[in-house]
């Protein structure tokens, strides 16, 4: 007998790096993530189903534009640069350790050899096991059922910030037709971009007249998409947390909470239908969520584990672990893997210990069986906490081998055998801090929107002269161009690399230089003077979304699209 579903949710994406620098921020930044989360995710994922016969059932988004960038044979090549660099430095250290004027310089080179063996078997799986290509490798366990994939906003827009649906919507049928390419058949599901939702709601038209702007999961629905995630407190209500904390000018952290929430009566133990479209959203289980996420409580931040900031000065070696919070770099102690994994297998007993007893205590409760869903970056495990990945398969294996009682499935499993019975009203929210729209939306960004939103009207005014595909192949190639700067300068990233300060100069140039490609390219459609050369430099460097149609832009007449109900949605609780 069962106590309840357990959906784990694996949110993938990272800006569009291409010929966009390499370090600090740039393609090495995709390498890093790719090397110490993606391909150990797929060997997690092989290995379970593979020597264990256990299928993973972990929901995992990956962004259109990153699935774009792993399928690049760009970046795909040089992610083996990367590793080759990496290995011949690791190379180096091996020569230099032990070193009798180094303490603990036997440690060290164990440590070396610890890394050298690991890029090693890192390269050996992305050439030999996956043939360079990460994207037909997710969607082989997909295909085998281990995993579910969802899609996104082709470039993660900030979709309430959007002044257009016909912006929405080329932003959610560019991603879901990117995702069906890629993985075979459409997503069911969605990752909103930042988790971020707005409620549809009455507006003045240009001809003088009320309409109505429908809601986000409109759009979801139109593109066949069934449902998506959010927070917590945007089910539950009450204050948000706001579990990104945004560090501001000068390192003061800020929090602008939302105005407070009564409780809502609902939970996060079971999906509901939202009230405009037949699209399903279930929140994160904030206590199973938490125990991972929470810098003070988190596992990750136990001392034991890798320390992600520390790097040897001449390798870029990660030979330190966390020690303790309060640890200051220059005195953290060297790194110690077996230490690392025996506390990998502790945290996991744990978490699943954990998650038991929330579906048996709310079973007992409530005479019914519940659903804790948690969603993470996906990168978190491996880039930002190494050893996650490990955690992720424990956690698998124990629930499978051991707590049977906990059905494991991915999120649209889930949704086939546990329907929604109620609807609700979720509020406009995001998971930034705050949990509203301040990250992307603030003193600091505020510039960027009339830009945004300008060239949103621009390329619907542009595209509505070319319902008809044009015999101008130039002319043609010049439209598709445009569709996907403007979907690049669209991105979500760049708002908020510069509002946490974690790479203001870097996102603010990489705007403007998609901002000024889709002027230049615009400018030379309207004068009628596209320059062949010109346009085949931009191409070279943007060449995500190969298969775009610039026609996404036809223009959506202002509240065309019907406020929609959903058929099988009850009313109000």
């Amino acid at each position: 007998m069962t106590v309840g579903s357990f959906v784990f949710m694996l949110h993938s994406h990272l800006p569009y790096y291409r010929m966009a620098g390499m370090w600090p921020f740039g393609e090495e930044n995709l390498y890093e993530c790719m090397s110490e989360t993606y391909v150990p995710l797929l060997n997690a994922i092989s290995e379970l189903y593979e020597e264990e016969g256990i299928k993973a059932k972990l929901t995992v988004g990956i962004t259109p534009i990153l699935a774009e960038q792993l399928a690049d044979e760009h970046l795909q090549n040089g992610f083996i640069e990367y590793l080759n660099s990496r290995i011949e430095a690791v190379s180096k250290d091996l020569e230099r350790y032990p070193d009798p004027k180094v303490e603990h310089s036997q440690h060290l080179k164990y440590l070396a050899k610890y890394y050298f063996d690991w890029f090693n078997h890192i390269k050996d799986c992305f050439v030999n096991k996956y043939n360079k290509d990460l994207v037909a490798a997710f969607k082989k366990y997909q295909d085998l059922g281990c995993i579910e994939i969802t899609t996104s906003g082709a470039t993660h827009g900030f979709s309430p910030l959007l002044a257009t649906d016909t912006n929405l919507n080329a932003q959610f049928k560019v991603g879901s037709d990117t995702t069906k390419r890629f993985f075979g058949k459409k997503a069911k599901g969605c990752w909103l971009p930042e988790c971020a939702y707005r409620q549809g709601y009455e507006f003045t038209g240009k001809d003088g007249q009320k309409k109505w702007r429908p809601a986000i999961e409109v759009t979801l629905q139109n593109n066949d998409i069934e449902y998506f995630f959010t927070e917590s407190h945007v089910i539950e209500g009450g204050n948000s947390v706001g579990e990104r904390r945004v560090v501001g000018i000068y390192g003061n952290i800020e929090y602008i909470p939302l105005p407070k929430r009564e409780a809502t009566g609902y939970d996060t133990y079971s999906a509901y239908w939202l009230p405009d479209a037949q699209v399903a959203v279930m929140g994160r289980n904030d206590r199973a969520g938490f125990q991972v996420w929470s810098a003070a409580d988190g596992y990750p931040g136990d001392g034991v584990y890798r320390e992600f900031h520390k790097k040897d000065d001449k390798s870029g070696m990660n030979y330190w672990r966390i020690t303790s919070s309060t640890t200051d770099l220059g005195d953290k102690m060297l790194y110690d893997p077996v230490l690392a994994m025996n506390q990998v297998n502790s945290n996991s007993d744990h978490y699943t210990t954990l998650i038991y007893h929330l579906l048996n205590d709310y079973k007992k409760a409530n005479g019914k069986e519940g659903l804790v869903m948690v969603s993470f970056d996906t990168e978190l495990y491996g880039h930002w906490w190494f050893e996650g990945v490990e955690f992720i398969k424990q956690v698998i294996r124990k629930f499978n081998n051991f707590i049977p009682e906990i059905e494991r499935c991915t999120a649209g499993e889930y949704l086939e055998k546990h329907p929604p019975v109620d609807t609700i009203q979720i509020p406009e929210s995001s998971w930034g801090q705050g949990g509203h729209f301040y990250v992307w939306l603030n003193h600091l960004t505020e510039w960027m929107w009339p830009i945004i939103n300008g060239c949103e009207k621009r390329i619907i005014d542009i595209v509505s002269k070319y319902e008809k595909i044009p015999e101008d192949k130039l002319l043609h190639r010049a439209l598709n161009q445009l569709a996907r700067e403007n979907l690049l300068l669209q991105s979500s990233d760049w708002p908020f690399l510069i509002t946490t300060w974690q790479a203001k100069d870097y996102a603010t140039e990489r705007f403007m230089e998609h901002v000024e490609r889709f002027e230049k390219i615009a400018d030379m459609i309207e004068s009628n003077s596209i320059n062949d050369e010109e346009l085949k430099k931009i191409e070279s460097i943007d060449n995500c979304f190969s298969v775009i149609d610039y026609r996404v832009y036809l223009p959506i007449e202002e509240g065309v699209i019907p406020q929609q109900e959903a058929k099988l949605a009850p009313l109000y609780k």
